[in-house]
């Protein structure tokens, strides 16, 4: 169907919910996120819709946000300035607006250099005082909406439409807040919402189309206030009510909201057409595409409201409105809320205390902190709170566990997420779910919910579980085809079109696609290793100008080529073992030891004795061998790992800090670590520690090292902090890479402030894991009602990441990487278990038996945690 005219369908069906004069309105909003305002190219696109508006009679009213990342620079700015930390934030923000204003041709220092001067006032300030007042906090932050406002007026009035910049803290006033929720009335304010037709005399009367800021407001004092994160959704609603729009439509990088995260399960299928309730239900459970507080202004006046992609704007998208076709009850969504906080309150009295709940909630309200799920029993109540927007500050969670423990006990569980099943009439179909509940019997669970609208049902867990979770739910509940008029294409359908099934087709896989396939002809099962990739990896960081040492964690493929290949650029080497120790002396000639970073962990005490004999640098990770053999320590140089307190990853399985982790030493037990090795006589010369695996953001390190340098201050012979690794690696589509330069930029400015150290890094995956792939062949194919199943030679006993982890690897079909993806399938082993999945709901051509198969991103933590369960070979190992 045309776009349009599908479009003006959707609409008509959406109306027939709406009043008469919310369908003969002539206002529309339309709101664009940081991502719709960023670049040139989507700017052409606001400009053409805009048009398209005006010649269809209707006035818009555009809404939109910071450029995208600013808020966040904003935020760092922030806490650099309050830490008197140096920060590049301030001309990254500027040079983004500047290079964004020059692809625009604007003038971006004439139009924007007064407001950057105020911003460097601000922050000078706040520099000098160590500490931002709420007040100039709100003031900094809505400078990102200004200026990116400034700017967009500007281009389109240079493409000859018309335009008013209106300034939003004119238009929007926000509600007064209770006198203990002073932050929450400047940093997360609401506004009225009623028809306003004053509003609509003033918009009218210049005849143009109006251009304001999101996510700002002004108080009845006149002082700006912002209404949270997601607050430019918020402001589009307000001003749809407002004006009695005829629709609101949410321009994001998304064509709609699908049925997961399609980052977390690129198989999600687009949601057509979605009831306010359950758009609501949705957005409430961790949709990142709409903010919940969104729906209510245009539900209350029954406006359609419309999402649609800026980079894509000829897919339908999603409409929520009133009216939805479909009554059949299903699950349409499975989400993942993190940033969870857990107040649970014990008490064998409140059985029977009449007004104990009141008395309970009363504290949650007078503390200004709103509860999320709850959850009751005889002699429990727990509840969740949404921290995510960082509103539960460490004062306000005292001053509530404070009030409500003068009721009851109390116990705090941070770091949570929530795993919701949205759907209508959802109580009807647990019968259903069972089976694919069976994912949650390895979990701890803290809490559950089912919401009393019957639209909810909800886990709480612990956080970094939620993505293996929610990627088998979906495979197991959500259908792949059909289901009725509410579900679209899946998102890799709506991308795939008629190109080739292969997404990267620049992968070394691809390119040397004809010599694997020559490979697989002699093998029903080989891992295979590209020693071009490895060299390219390892030489991007060891090009990086502010670290001293790399050092590659052998644990995660000690292949003898590869290890030769790495030894050979100048990488040195991080063993957790003996035996990883001699491999390397064995297979690596005339090995120096003294690139060894040796570090055990729970190892028995002749380890060490070992380590130490042989003249290895030892890391201690746990204060008993220093409390139980200090004797072996006296006189040796030691380095440190300790847990820097927050654990990163793709799974909680590989999180290696945080208290649910047995590595390192926590920071409350460093004054008794000191102790320990003044009385050993040993002396500290390193501070390491290792936070995860999978971390795409370079900031990590920034804030491990600050954590480091802490703890190092206690020994004065410290040379080297040792960061760890980690560095993340693209796994699904749409998975950018990680960002070498970036930080280096990092270690620059940790460099700057800490001279006095020598920096490491310790990757692991990131030099190996693209380098090698697992080759297979279909053995079988197999079709189970809607299931489709594709057989291969190999599973779980080769590559066992995806049972363990949940961990997603790329699967192509390499005998037709050059045909169209066709069908939805689920690609499984020959192992007897029913975890032998190596990839659920890909997107593959037609596959025959014989085919072969290729599984990316193999070459980390694949070969060396294989077995021969059920007596099965192990995939062979081949070097190119």
């Amino acid at each position: 169907m045309n776009p349009a005219v599908e479009e003006a369908s959707f609409e008509n069906s959406a109306l027939l919910g709406a009043s008469k004069d919310i369908a003969e309105s002539e206002w529309v909003v339309m709101k664009f996120g940081g991502s719709s305002v960023s670049c040139a190219e989507n700017w052409k696109t606001i400009a053409s819709l805009l048009r398209q508006r005006l010649n269809s009679g209707l006035r818009p009213v555009v809404v939109h946000s910071a450029l995208k990342g600013v808020s966040n620079s904003l935020e760092g700015l922030l806490k650099s300035a309050v830490a008197d930390n140096p920060s590049d934030a301030l001309d990254n923000i500027r040079v983004q607006h500047y290079q964004l204003a020059e692809t625009l041709g604007l003038d971006g220092p004439i139009m924007l250099d007064d407001t950057l001067h105020e911003l460097e006032q601000l922050v000078a300030g706040v520099r000098l005082v160590r500490e931002v007042s709420v007040r100039v906090r709100v003031r900094i932050m809505a400078l990102g909406e200004l200026m990116a406002t400034r700017l967009g007026a500007a281009y389109l009035e240079s493409q000859s439409l018309p335009v008013q910049w209106s300034d939003a803290r004119d238009l929007l006033t926000s509600l007064p807040h209770s006198a203990r929720q002073t932050s929450a009335a400047y940093l997360s304010a609401t506004c009225d919402f009623e028809p306003d037709q004053n509003l609509e005399l003033v918009l009218s009367a210049h005849k143009k189309i109006i251009l304001t800021q999101g996510f700002i407001a002004r108080n009845k004092n006149g002082e700006t206030v912002l209404l949270g994160r997601g607050g430019s959704d918020t402001s589009a609603s307000y001003f749809a009510a407002k004006l009695q729009a005829r629709r609101l439509e949410v321009w994001t990088d998304v064509p709609g909201m699908f049925s997961a995260d399609p980052k977390v399960v690129p198989s999600a299928r687009l949601l057509v057409a979605l009831h306010y309730d359950e758009a609501q239900e949705l957005a409430s459970a961790g949709s990142s595409v709409l903010h919940p507080r969104c729906i209510t202004p245009v539900r209350e006046s029954r406006i359609p409201l419309f999402i649609r992609s800026t980079s894509n704007p000829e897919i339908a998208g999603t409409v929520i409105s009133s009216i939805t076709e479909e009554v059949e009850p299903q699950v349409k969504g499975i989400c993942i809320r993190n940033g969870l906080t857990l107040i649970s309150m014990d008490g064998v009295g409140m059985w029977h205390e009449v007004g104990f709940l009141a008395k309970a909630f009363k504290a949650f309200s007078d503390n200004g902190v709103s509860v999320d799920l709850v959850s009751t029993s005889e002699t429990n109540v727990t509840v969740s709170i949404d921290t995510s927007d960082g509103m539960l500050s460490d004062d306000v969670e005292e001053a509530l566990v404070d009030d409500l423990e003068k009721l009851c006990r109390v116990r705090v569980i941070s770091n949570c997420s929530a795993v919701s099943l949205v759907g209508r009439k959802i109580r009807t179909i647990i019968p259903r779910l069972a089976p694919a509940l069976e994912v949650f019997e390895e979990e701890r669970i803290h809490l559950m919910s089912q919401a009393a609208n019957d639209l909810n049902l909800s886990f709480v867990v612990d956080k970094q579980q939620g993505p293996r979770l929610v990627g088998k739910l979906h495979a197991t509940i959500i259908r792949k085809s059909g289901s009725g008029s509410v579900f679209g294409r899946s998102w890799e359908r709506l991308f795939a079109s008629d190109e080739p099934s292969v997404r990267r087709p620049d992968a070394w896989w691809m390119k040397k696609r004809e010599q694997l396939l020559q490979v697989a002809e002699g093998q029903l099962n080989a891992y295979v290793y590209d020693r071009d990739s490895v060299t390219d990896a390892a030489r991007s960081l060891l090009g990086l100008r502010n670290v001293d040492r790399i050092l590659y964690a052998v644990k995660a493929n000690f292949n003898p080529d590869l290890l030769r290949t790495l030894a050979g650029e100048g990488v040195d080497f991080e063993c957790v073992s003996p035996g990883e120790v001699e491999w390397l002396e064995r297979e690596i000639p005339d090995f120096d030891i003294g690139r060894i970073l040796f570090t055990p962990n729970f190892a028995p005490r002749e380890e060490y004795q070992w380590a130490l004999a042989k003249g290895l640098q030892v890391t201690l990770d746990n204060l008993y061998p220093l409390q139980a053999w200090p004797e072996i320590f006296k006189g040796k140089q030691l380095f440190i790992r300790v847990d820097p307190g927050q654990g990163r990853g793709h799974h909680e399985h590989v999180k290696t800090a945080g208290v649910h982790s047995k590595f390192g030493v926590p920071r409350f037990e460093v004054d008794e670590l000191a102790r320990l090795v003044a009385a050993a006589g040993a002396e500290v010369t390193g501070i390491h520690a290792h936070s995860g695996s999978g971390i795409l953001d370079p900031n990590n390190w920034r804030s491990v090292a600050g954590e480091l340098v802490l703890i190092a201050e206690r020994f004065p012979n410290v040379k080297t902090i040792d960061l760890g690794g980690g560095l993340g690696v693209p796994e699904k589509p749409g998975d950018k890479e990680f960002d070498v330069a970036r930080l280096d930029e990092t270690l620059a400015e940790i460099r700057e402030t800490y001279p006095q150290f020598k920096l490491w890094l310790e990757p692991g995956r990131f030099l190996v894991a693209r380098a090698g792939v697992l080759l297979t062949r279909c053995t079988q194919t197999k079709g189970k009602g809607e299931m489709q199943y594709i057989g291969v030679g190999t599973g779980m006993n080769s590559l066992i990441r995806p049972a363990l982890y949940g961990s997603y690897h790329e699967i192509v079909n390499l005998t037709r990487a050059d045909e169209a993806p066709s069908e939805t399938v689920t690609v499984v082993g020959p192992i007897c278990e029913t975890g032998d999945r190596l990839g659920s709901d890909r997107l593959l051509p037609p596959t025959s038996e014989g085919d072969i198969i290729l599984i990316a991103n193999a070459g980390a933590y694949g070969y060396v945690m294989s077995s021969q369960y059920n007596l099965r070979d192990v995939a062979e190992e081949i070097v190119l």
